[in-house]
């Protein structure tokens, strides 16, 4: 490849044309070229080994067909993806998703994120994604355990401790997780840390179902704290009220701020004097046990709930978008500019379309993408495959600060990249920061 300086506009369009309709996808990239081209015209070293052009070509990508038998006796078949992005500073690591909405584009848009998230936690983890159509709402346990074992007898296959490590994101957690690793062992005839995300009484590790949440928040008392303040007295927003939503608001509790909403696909709840511990407790109950709605919660404590509505038009401080991807779009960016927002994190993955990245950026609001602010997850499963290898197991008090000190270490190297004057571009600070490191294991690997 000739060593030319790379052109934005030029790459994006090469890209959309070995992509089509990968939408997600191209909107990862973008994200992450923004920041990584001016880099590698600047260091000839990176740009001769072509390694931008390397970093955004999957490794592999395993699609598979999964059959299964619901309780009617009715023939299933779903489509099972992993994508195995990375590898140049670990085994690939990443989570698996069973949603609708899984399709190649999703889970490489995911995997590519992944790569530079497991990048700035530190720990030797390279970056992939996996999952399936399958939707597990409205499924008997003893359907979901039948789609689970049909879809990891294809699986191990590609999988390993030293290979390739997945663990739970929407759709998979402590249920499905159990199945997975159950079919693993029956069929490899071993038990090792191939799967993160396990129960306790089979290799887990504590804190890992808090750690994306209190790391989201942990990442934004960081933020605040750089710039003189904390979370203390601050009125904050949060999307979402699954498990990193629920851990999110906990920690704003601890820290002393005030958590004013949560949300699902219905709508969002608005409880003017704040979500406290004993009202987290009846949503965690009603999202994780009954799998109920969240205006249930306005039922119950007697405040407002606006159906198939988002809560970014609530004026806060802080905001914590922990539902999905594209869930802040310029028009709701503007909105919480306007209502005097000062800081936000993400807790989801890609929650915030590229042009609402500009508006904060333009209006010097402190802004953390998600391969920065929810690292705690996948760090803290990294964690457990350490935990998994030496077999052992540390304490909770142990993990939550070394999860504290994981995510300093990411703000941190996000300040090396992205600090100018007074303002903190994270976003350029996580995407370099993540960036180099991998790119150095590629430079010394040769053309591999």
């Amino acid at each position: 490849m000739p060593d030319t300086k790379l052109d934005l506009n030029e790459f994006m369009q090469q890209l959309k044309l070995k992509n089509p309709g990968e939408t997600e996808f191209h909107q990862a990239v973008q994200e992450v070229a923004e920041d990584i081209i001016p880099f590698v015209n600047q260091h000839p070293e990176f740009r001769r080994a072509a390694l931008l052009q390397r970093m955004v070509e999957p490794d592999r990508i395993i699609s598979f067909r999964v059959c299964w038998e619901d309780d009617e006796g009715h023939i299933r078949v779903n489509r099972g993806f992993r994508v195995q992005y990375n590898s140049a500073i670990g085994p690939y690591k990443g989570g698996l998703r069973f949603h609708p909405s899984v399709n190649q584009s999703v889970l490489k848009f995911l995997g590519f994120e992944q790569v530079f998230k497991n990048s700035l936690t530190t720990l030797p983890m390279g970056g992939g994604k996996g999952g399936s159509d399958f939707d597990p709402k409205g499924k008997s346990d003893r359907e979901v355990m039948r789609f689970c074992q049909s879809f990891m007898t294809e699986l191990h296959k590609h999988i390993g401790p030293n290979r390739d490590v997945p663990a739970g994101d929407i759709g998979v957690g402590a249920r499905e997780i159990g199945y997975l690793f159950g079919q693993y062992k029956r069929l490899e005839n071993e038990f090792t840390g191939t799967l993160t995300g396990k129960s306790l009484e089979f290799g887990g590790s504590l804190i890992r179902t808090e750690a994306t949440g209190y790391g989201t928040v942990y990442f934004m008392e960081l933020m605040l704290n750089h710039q003189g303040d904390s979370l203390k007295g601050k009125n904050v927003v949060i999307s979402g009220s699954g498990n990193v939503a629920q851990y999110a608001a906990e920690k704003v509790i601890q820290l002393g701020g005030k958590v004013l909403t949560m949300s699902d696909s219905s709508g969002f709840i608005y409880d003017k004097d704040g979500i406290d511990q004993e009202k987290l407790a009846f949503i965690i109950d009603l999202k994780t046990v009954k799998r109920g709605r969240i205006n249930a919660y306005a039922e119950k404590y007697n405040c407002e709930f606006h159906q198939g509505a988002k809560p970014w038009t609530i004026q806060c401080d802080v905001a914590l978008p922990c539902a999905t991807q594209n869930e802040i779009d310029v028009d709701d960016a503007k909105q919480l500019v306007e209502n005097g927002i000062i800081a936000v994190a993400e807790g989801a993955n890609m929650p915030t379309f590229i042009d609402a990245i500009h508006v904060f950026h333009d209006n010097k609001v402190l802004y953390a993408p998600g391969k920065a602010s929810n690292a705690g997850g996948v760090a803290v499963s990294g964690l457990e495959m350490s935990q998994n290898s030496q077999r052992i197991s540390w304490s909770r008090e142990e993990l939550d600060e070394r999860l504290r000190n994981i995510m300093t270490d990411i703000h941190d190297q996000c300040l090396k990249y992205g600090k100018d004057d007074s303002y903190v571009d994270y976003v350029k600070g996580a995407n370099l920061a993540g960036f180099v490191k991998v790119a150095n294991a590629m430079l010394a690997y040769g053309v591999v």
